[in-house]
């Protein structure tokens, strides 16, 4: 070979090397990329692809059965400033200098928390430092706000030369600041779910479902574009009469406030149809003294004190252990069962009839009854009231509502505390629909909070009432417990709610009610139950010929003299007046303002 040759095939060979070592180089870059650069990779890809974004479904709304609003989300907004946009700094910012003065007297007079100086300072700065995201105003401004700053000259001009841009927040509110506040519930921040009351129980049908956009470049600039739109949340219409709830809430307000008690509740419900028109639940703040809606007292159980009384009369009637007229002896003195002495609030020395110690709330009476009628067959007592529906689960559509608590008593002698209220646990919501059973000629209903769920007004879905039981016990026993009840508050001489010296309690000259009291002692951890320290209550139904309502009111822990039938009774009777006159069964008569039968 020649050396020109050997030149020849050296040349090509070195060219072989280098393209070889070259394919080897760009292997090697290949693998070290896709494994030891691969995350870091991956992360400037993500870069690039364009930013999404959810787009907040507005929660829907709920309603009141006249559809007022009780709770509902309102458009908010922050204000925002991109000092850095070039059109503001073109030709050495006269389009920034022009207009600065303008913007901060705008802001100032809109917004009304700063000065036309402060503000003017605060953007200057920021156009200063170049900053992107400048918080023009701290907090969030309101529709007609942002429609009123939209007016001024630089903001006209849009968000890409003058820099200002708004973004949405939906912010919750109650038109009716703490009307049934805790029933309505509350929602977690401004975006979030239900955490309490209706706005749990219905957060599915509340709260929609978001949309999604993401951010874009087109034709050289970023714009936000839509590709999913938000379905608004269904709205939920409740039983809740704003006008009545005002009533309970004001009526029960002034008791508290009278007796400057720990907490208080109230509910209306009515009787055939189980719709609650108003629950007010007010509790006592322990640094100023004002009450709040704090807690739902209305579905958390207690001891029920002596409206159980008719609850376990109830049983014995109609078990057939008694009957209405039969007689029991009473006295001054306690009378001893066993380890336990019994006490009535009203003692005297003798003969009462069934119907009458339940009008005069008598202790020893019903523990007397009780025990004769059910020592040795507790359980069957406690059966008894199971049939009743009282330990139906299925009421209400608040979270959270405590189950009855009526444990088969382990002797007689818990027995005979049960027969007026203690060693079982009840809540008012559960004793407003026994009572309410009692004036719905037996038949128990579902206590009602929503009738539907609506979608620009129209009803997408319906809540019918529900039947718990048709009957709670028989025609008679019925009829008989509707007579003692009415002694309650129409016996002069016994009822724990009649009128007394100068008191009404619950009697009312413009509509007849039944019901009755209910006075428990306190448990306190440590010391047992308290003599000095009482939950008052009163359970009632009207007008009494025809029940249309069905109230009750119970307050806890009273400072200052107190009774059951004078201060739960009392404030029965102004809400039976106050709703039959609202709801058009009475009127106001123009010359005295006394409330009048209409004709």
């Amino acid at each position: 070979m020649s050396d020109e040759q050997r030149n020849t095939v050296w040349r090509f060979a070195m060219i072989f090397i280098v393209i070889l070592l070259g394919f080897v180089a760009v292997l090697g870059k290949i693998i070290y990329v896709q494994t030891v650069e691969r995350e870091a990779w991956l992360k400037v890809a993500e870069k690039q692809v364009p930013t999404r974004k959810p787009i907040q479904a507005t929660r829907g709304n709920i309603l009141d059965c006249n559809g007022y609003l009780l709770a509902s989300s309102m458009p908010q907004y922050y204000m925002y400033m991109d000092t850095r946009v070039p059109a503001l700094h073109e030709k050495n910012g006269i389009l920034f200098t022009t207009h600065i003065d303008s913007l901060a007297h705008d802001l100032a007079l809109v917004i009304k928390d700063k000065t036309a100086a402060e503000y003017k300072a605060r953007i200057v700065n920021a156009y200063r430092r170049g900053e992107k995201r400048l918080k023009v105003c701290d907090h969030r401004i309101n529709y007609l706000q942002r429609q009123a700053l939209e007016q001024n000259a630089l903001i006209q001009k849009g968000k890409y030369r003058s820099g200002v841009f708004f973004e949405d927040q939906h912010r919750r509110i109650k038109p009716y600041g703490i009307l049934a506040s805790r029933t309505i519930g509350g929602i977690y921040g401004d975006g979030g779910g239900g955490n309490s009351g209706l706005e749990k129980r219905f957060d599915k049908e509340l709260r929609g479902i978001d949309g999604m956009s993401s951010i874009q470049k087109i034709g050289g600039r970023y714009e936000s574009v839509t590709e999913e739109e938000a379905q608004d949340g269904l709205d939920v219409k409740t039983t809740i009469d704003a006008n009545l709830q005002d009533i309970v809430e004001n009526t029960l307000m002034e008791k508290l406030q009278q007796k400057q008690a720990a907490w208080g509740c109230a509910i209306l419900m009515e009787t055939e149809t189980g719709y609650i028109r108003a629950i007010a639940n007010l509790d006592r703040d322990k640094e100023d003294g004002k009450y709040y809606e704090a807690q739902n007292h209305a579905v958390q159980r207690v001891e029920p004190g002596s409206t159980f009384k008719t609850i376990a009369l109830v049983a014995a009637l109609d078990d057939g252990k008694i009957d209405i007229d039969d007689t029991v002896k009473v006295t001054r003195q306690p009378w001893q069962y066993f380890t336990v002495k019994h006490t009535d609030a009203h003692p005297m020395d003798t003969i009462l009839t069934v119907r009458s110690a339940l009008a005069v709330s008598s202790n020893i009476a019903l523990a007397k009854l009780i025990t004769r009628s059910y020592e040795g067959s507790a359980k069957k007592f406690v059966r008894r009231i199971e049939k009743m529906g009282l330990m139906d689960s299925v009421y209400c559509e608040i979270p959270g509502a405590d189950k009855a608590r009526i444990d088969v008593p382990k002797d007689t002698v818990t027995l005979s505390k049960m027969s007026y209220g203690y060693s079982v646990e009840l809540s008012p919501m559960q004793i407003l629909m026994f009572y309410n059973a009692i004036a719905n000629n037996g038949r128990m209903v579902r206590p009602m909070l929503v009738t539907s769920i609506q979608q620009n007004g129209e009803d997408t879905k319906r809540f019918k009432t529900e039947t718990v039981k048709s009957s709670i016990c028989s025609s008679r026993t019925l009829k008989d417990i509707q007579g003692a009840l009415h002694d309650v508050v129409w016996d002069n001489h016994l009822g724990t709610a009649a009128a007394k010296l100068w008191s009404r309690k619950a009697q009312s000259n413009l509509v007849s009610i039944a019901g009755k009291t209910g006075t428990a002692q306190l448990f306190v951890r440590g010391h047992g139950y308290s003599a000095r320290r009482h939950r008052m209550t009163f359970v009632g139904y009207f007008p009494e010929e025809n029940p249309r309502y069905t109230c009750i009111c119970m307050i806890e822990d009273p400072q200052y003299p107190y009774d059951a039938g004078m201060d739960c009774g009392s404030a029965v009777r102004v809400i039976a007046e106050k709703t039959m006159a609202y709801t058009g069964c009475y009127i106001y008569e123009n010359d005295t303002k006394r409330l009048i039968k209409r004709d």
